[in-house]
């Protein structure tokens, strides 16, 4: 940790943003974070209390406000206790359709379509036992 802050890779890893150091170094040098609306492709650079890191993590968009170096990759209670969220809540919508959209495509009528493996069974078993 420097006197100004702390590296923006390892405070992402502190954080719990990232499995490892390395991504999260890689990410940053990628040039996929912002801090204070600036973008900064060094991994070195010095996160502070109070600067808002702005990036997209699998495929949402995050905003954080930085309240706290950290001191070391703890559990993730005291992980959040180093941020604060101020993200946009995700679209309701879209968890919605995917899990309805997945419930409707398993189910159909019976004896439609190709038989499942199940019914293959059954069928195996009800031919073997009529010869």
């Amino acid at each position: 940790m420097t006197e100004d802050g702390q590296r923006i890779d390892k405070w992402l890893w502190y954080a719990r943003f990232f499995k490892t150091r390395t991504g999260a170094s890689k990410y940053v040098a990628a040039g996929k974070v912002r801090v204070n609306r600036t973008r900064f492709t060094k991994p070195g650079h010095a996160v502070c209390p109070g600067d808002v890191l702005t990036f997209t993590l699998h495929h949402r968009p995050r905003v954080v406000e930085v309240l706290a170096p950290g001191t070391r990759r703890g559990p993730a209670d005291e992980a959040r206790t180093l941020y604060e969220d101020l993200s946009p809540a995700p679209p309701e919508g879209k968890k919605k359709a995917v899990k309805s959209g997945t419930t409707a495509q398993a189910a159909r009528e019976m004896g439609s379509g190709r038989p499942t493996k199940k019914e293959r069974r059954e069928l195996d078993a009800w031919l073997d036992g009529s010869e």
